[in-house]
């Protein structure tokens, strides 16, 4: 897999990975990463390559085959609903996501594509709430998202707090 997403990089041919990344997930039954996280990939690359439909089908397959991976499809798939112009759809798939069992991953792809679109304050609350699923594990995730929240919170001229004082000791 790595040296199929290196070869794609190099070529910078988005559209070709995707069909790469499709194909071999038809034919997948096991390895070191699920069904549903390569169909999560080829998603990632078909909205790399201007085809941000055909991204929301892969997403929606990688939900439905209900296989393990790192952030849930369903923050893709609002992603994309948003990028198509349906913002509703978008916001009703994040209250899905917020409504059940979500890792931080997950909160720092939602606070990243709500920044994206504007709504700070949604972000603001996913980005606390995932630092919060963290606990005291520190990880580049927590680390992300203490980064992201610190950016929306000087947006949207807030005070500095506790969770502040956390990005200076992950430094």
């Amino acid at each position: 897999m790595d040296r199929l997403l290196e070869q794609a990089l190099l070529l910078d041919d988005h559209g070709a990975l995707a069909r790469r990344l499709d194909a071999l997930a038809q034919g997948y039954e096991s390895g070191e990463m699920s069904r549903a996280a390569i169909l999560v990939l080829a998603a990632e690359e078909w909205r790399q390559a201007g085809q941000p439909a055909t991204a929301l089908d892969r997403y929606q397959s990688a939900l439905e085959d209900g296989g393990e991976v790192p952030v849930d499809p369903r923050a893709g798939i609002a992603d994309t609903l948003f990028e198509l112009d349906r913002p509703e759809e978008a916001r009703a798939v994040i209250a899905a996501v917020r409504a059940g069992d979500w890792n931080p991953a997950t909160a720092l792809t939602v606070a990243e594509t709500l920044v994206a679109y504007g709504d700070l304050d949604a972000a603001h609350e996913w980005a606390t709430e995932g630092i919060r699923a963290c606990g005291a594990t520190v990880s580049g995730i927590r680390d992300s998202l203490l980064r992201t929240r610190y950016r929306i919170r000087v947006d949207l001229g807030l005070p500095e707090d506790d969770l502040d004082a956390l990005l200076d000791v992950s430094r």
